[in-house]
């Protein structure tokens, strides 16, 4: 199969995927205890990777920021241009991809494993929607989890930023503090904040859709979780820069 071919397969299932999970979530059965195993699965669990990987963003920008901007008298800027990256680009774009990483892969292959050893036949024998008991829970718990995870990457990441202009570059904590919220914006949040929502969806669903898929045995499973990861880093990275030009738009417009 080409790769065009499985590009736009993909494209159709996961659309069918989406709209299925849709019409489902509309109407009971509601399986609750799943939900909130998968916020604890995506959220909690995830939480020390998403605080170590925005410690070193916001850290390793300050300090290289201010290296570079050193000679030019320009280490006063460095708050504000860490903060801002990390609010409307970093903080949301790194969590998603350590999200997609962590849980897209762990979706893939769990579901993937579901559907060779059957497991998956066996829900449907029983007269229950698959589509409800796999794929609905894990995407309303990441769609839950990735903006709370996000906003906490943000904070965390602005304070190694802080710390390091602080400490190695010799700013004030009182000036940094205030620069910080002289520059970032509500607009700026929102278009930071509001581009996870739509990675949770797209990183969830995908997970779903190569799990379902697998044909064959424990080889396919790699597989499957090896294209799932590469799709969801492709993916968010091309949906950041449309994102960023729709919000664009729209803040010129307003």
């Amino acid at each position: 199969m080409s790769a065009a071919t499985r590009f736009l397969r993909y494209i159709g299932h996961t659309s069918i995927l989406a709209k299925q999970s849709a019409k489902e979530s509309s109407h009971p059965p509601y399986y609750w205890h799943l939900i909130i195993e998968q916020i604890y699965e995506c959220g909690v669990k995830s939480l020390p990777l998403v605080i170590i990987t925005a410690l070193a963003i916001g850290m390793i920008m300050a300090l290289q920021f201010g290296i570079t901007l050193a000679p030019f008298g320009g280490k006063l800027y460095v708050p504000k241009i860490v903060s801002l990256s990390i609010i409307r680009e970093f903080g949301p774009v790194f969590t998603s991809i350590m999200i997609a990483a962590r849980m897209g892969s762990g979706m893939a292959s769990e579901i993937g494993s579901m559907v060779v050893t059957q497991q998956v036949d066996a829900i449907r024998a029983l007269g229950t929607s698959h589509i409800k008991r796999i794929v609905i829970p894990r995407v309303v718990g990441l769609f839950i989890s990735l903006p709370i995870l996000a906003l906490i990457a943000n904070a965390v990441g602005i304070f190694g930023g802080s710390m390091v202009a602080m400490f190695e570059l010799g700013l004030d904590p009182g000036f940094i503090r205030l620069k910080v919220y002289e520059t970032v914006t509500l607009t700026d949040f929102n278009a930071g904040f509001c581009k996870t929502f739509f990675f949770a969806l797209y990183i969830s669903l995908t997970a779903c859709y190569y799990g379902l898929t697998v044909k064959g045995g424990t080889k396919a499973v790699g597989t499957a979780t090896n294209r799932c990861v590469v799709t969801c880093a492709i993916g968010i990275m091309i949906g950041d820069y449309l994102l960023t030009k729709f919000f664009w738009i729209v803040e010129t417009w307003l």
